[in-house]
């Protein structure tokens, strides 16, 4: 199996964790975690599950406190895409080492021509609508817009670099400020991008579609969104990120490329329902994976760190666990894969891949027939510790907790029999036998 991994999968690998668009996709997406976050923040402090809060919060702010709150929220989620559109250019212009900043400007204006500026307005009482042009959809600057974003972030800032590399601007004398001759750089690519978007526009107009967003949701967006909210999109997204690990590559990082884009999506479309206080959509969000099947990191290796601490006799092994505890209960568990190791580890990458498509299954079945809460879209930073994190993430309910306690003993379970046999190998190294 090693041999398999390290002819095939290893390379192939490493040249996808190399893709500068993965790349690009990965951390402009991560531009946009900061202000969920600080948008969820908000969104916890509206819904606290304590008795009497309500009111306590009505009597100190009045009966629209609920609203006012509701602000941040909106303007960090509502967002999204627009942060996205910007951030994705920007990292792609970086690696072609052209101007970052005139590419994810340029970005966010395709973005924002593509999107047609009219919504519609259902009368209430009818079944009749009206359609106010001149005004932008925040709807589709949200998660809903996001796909869009990310494929004209791409396209602009390919068009950009094109263009640029091969000289095709205006050039200023040397004496004018390098600012002024930038932005004169940035003209000929700059009216060119936006000439094509334009086209695109207009095109998809004259289509069923009416526009750039509605064929991408349809083509596009909904049959990942559907994929990647399924039980099997998830466990061959988990079997994935970690065959990765296994060969030393990080798993996280690279599906979490593809993929998050669609678990922020499905996140975002739980925290609209959860503000409405109407049913969760979706089980399988960003959160699903983060807080309730990487718990310690990928592996769920807090439960094999706890391991190490009561049950190691080596004194390898007992050290690496008081090493590691820290850094695992924030979910950060580098030490642990490359320190026990568990890369290149034929017998502890069985339970390291084994944990996690367990706890998926087990935690997918429990939110779905309602036993526990599924997470209510509040984007909980990935290095909360369990027990805070499932109580946040589920909007205050308790059984978020407990699966996650259910969830660490099932992998302390699974690890502890391979521990042990790894732990003995070790004592007899130490003993020099």
């Amino acid at each position: 199996m090693m041999g398999f991994l390290e002819r095939y999968v290893m390379p192939v690998a490493g040249r996808i964790a190399e893709q500068r668009h993965l790349q690009a996709i990965r951390d402009g997406i991560i531009l946009t975690m900061p202000f969920l976050i600080i948008g969820s923040f908000f969104l916890i402090i509206s819904a606290l599950p304590i008795p009497g809060y309500n009111e306590f919060m009505a009597n100190l702010f009045g009966d629209g406190w609920q609203k006012a709150l509701g602000y941040p929220v909106s303007a960090t989620f509502s967002i999204m895409s627009l942060i996205a559109a910007f951030g994705i250019a920007y990292r792609l212009a970086e690696r072609y080492k052209v101007d970052a900043l005139a590419a994810g400007a340029l970005s966010l204006v395709s973005f924002l021509l593509a999107t047609p500026f009219q919504v519609s307005y259902i009368i209430e009482g009818t079944k009749e609508s009206i359609i106010v042009e001149g005004v932008i959809p925040a709807v589709l600057m949200g998660s809903q817009g996001l796909f869009v974003a990310m494929i004209l972030a791409l396209i602009s800032t390919e068009i950009y670099r094109l263009i640029i590399q091969k000289n095709i601007v205006i050039k200023m004398p040397e004496t004018v400020p390098p600012a002024v001759s930038r932005s004169f750089t940035a003209l000929i690519p700059g009216f060119i991008v936006v000439t094509v978007v334009w086209i695109l526009r207009l095109m998809m107009e004259h289509t069923s579609f009416g526009s750039i967003h509605n064929i991408v949701g349809q083509l596009l967006q909904a049959p990942l969104s559907a994929l990647g909210a399924s039980l099997f999109g998830a466990v061959v997204a988990v079997i994935l990120v970690h065959v990765l690990w296994a060969c030393g590559i990080h798993g996280a990082a690279i599906v979490g490329g593809v993929m998050s884009p669609i678990w922020l999506s499905l996140m975002d479309q739980n925290r609209v329902a959860f503000q409405a206080e109407h049913i969760l959509p979706n089980t399988i969000t960003q959160q699903f994976f983060d807080l309730w099947i990487y718990m310690g990191g990928s592996g769920a290796t807090l439960a094999l760190v706890v391991a190490m601490l009561l049950f190691a006799r080596s004194q390898q092994l007992k050290s690496l666990g008081r090493l590691s505890i820290a850094p695992g209960i924030f979910n950060i568990n580098e030490m642990v894969t490359f320190g026990m190791p568990i890369v290149l580890n034929p017998l502890l990458l069985i339970p390291f891949i084994l944990v996690p498509v367990v706890l998926t299954f087990v935690t997918y079945f429990a939110m779905e027939s309602g036993l526990v809460a599924r997470p209510s879209g509040a984007a909980v930073p990935w290095t909360t510790p369990i027990i805070f994190s499932g109580y946040l993430a589920t909007g205050g309910k308790i059984s978020g907790v407990v699966m996650q306690l259910v969830n660490f003993c099932l992998a302390l379970l699974i690890y502890f029999p391979f521990l042990k046999m790894w732990d003995k190998q070790k004592v007899a190294e130490e003993k020099g036998e």
